[in-house]
């Protein structure tokens, strides 16, 4: 059986539910691209999600959420004193904006434990990580990450890199442009945001975007640009699509993501880059017109019309 392995932080989210009251739900970038890979690959492949939670009743909820949703947690650790990290969403006009308690996140100590590191990726056929996974790490563990990355994709694994790029987690942006080039440099395929690029490495365009992560050595870089184009290359072909959402945001949380799982999801399975990015684009536009990071499973599970 092949397998999607995501890596990174799981956290507790904070969702308006009306007046003073909240909604309580469990995302982080990582998970949600595993989600909607999950809703969108055939049953031969296994879904699983590596992290670090505590031991505490918060914690507890994550493995049972997410094998009642198809995601494997056989590589799901835990930390004796730390606890899963928690966010609030705020929403204005359909864009989010968020506040964070993460300090004493388990999923920090992650790469603490070389060996453990080697474990988690066993059996891995894809191997997925975000610049967020990246960011919590101290500077060995990120170190330790990177390396492992580019052993698996030496040993034929295809490792994929959402740079995804939060200021707030890097101590500066110097150091944050250095450590996503060198996870570059180990991944096959960069799913970047036009954004977040033209702020920490001052690209002019998506089309500069997708020539320094290919200049890398990465062989497909797609870039998101909201409610842009989506400039994709593979190889030395490069492309561009519209993006034209079909009603305004509801939420935009976990657009992105849902973009990865989807075109993800296509691409491992031999779609070409023009129908990775089509189902991409869908599954954005399905996950902006809804409340939060995750649409309920048994909401996904519908097969897409041709």
């Amino acid at each position: 059986m092949k397998r999607f392995l995501a890596i990174g932080e799981c956290m507790l989210e904070l969702s308006g539910a009306g007046a003073d009251l909240w909604r309580m739900g469990i995302a982080g970038d990582t998970l949600n691209t595993a989600w909607y890979a999950r809703a969108c690959l055939p049953d031969d492949w296994a879904v699983s999600f590596a992290t670090c939670i505590g031991k505490d009743e918060f914690s507890a909820r994550v493995p049972g959420f997410m094998a009642e949703n198809g995601i494997e947690t056989d590589r799901i650790r835990t930390h004796p004193t730390r606890s899963v990290g928690l966010y609030a969403i705020s929403l204005e006009h359909g864009e989010r904006s968020f506040a964070y308690w993460r300090d004493n996140s388990a999923a920090r100590t992650l790469a603490d434990d070389a060996e453990a590191m080697i474990a988690m990726t066993q059996g891995a056929s894809v191997i997925h990580i975000s610049g967020i996974t990246l960011a919590i790490l101290p500077p060995p563990g990120r170190a330790r990450l990177i390396e492992l990355l580019a052993r698996k994709r030496a040993e034929g694994v295809t490792t994929v890199l959402d740079p995804n790029i939060r200021p707030r987690l890097w101590s500066d942006m110097e150091t944050a442009a250095g450590t996503l080039s060198d996870a570059a440099r180990c991944c096959d395929i960069v799913l970047p945001s036009f954004e977040d690029e033209a702020a920490c490495f001052h690209d002019r365009t998506p089309h500069d975007t997708c020539a320094r992560y290919a200049e890398l050595g990465a062989r497909t870089v797609i870039v998101k640009n909201g409610g842009g184009a989506v400039v994709a290359r593979h190889d030395i072909a490069t492309c561009e699509f519209d993006t034209r959402p079909e009603s305004a945001p509801i939420d935009t949380t976990g657009a992105g993501d849902s973009f990865n799982g989807a075109c993800l999801a296509a691409l491992v399975t031999g779609s070409d880059l023009s129908d990775a990015v089509r189902k991409g684009q869908n599954m954005a536009r399905k996950v902006i017109g809804h409340h939060g990071a995750l649409i309920p499973m048994e909401k996904l599970l519908v097969p897409e019309p041709d």
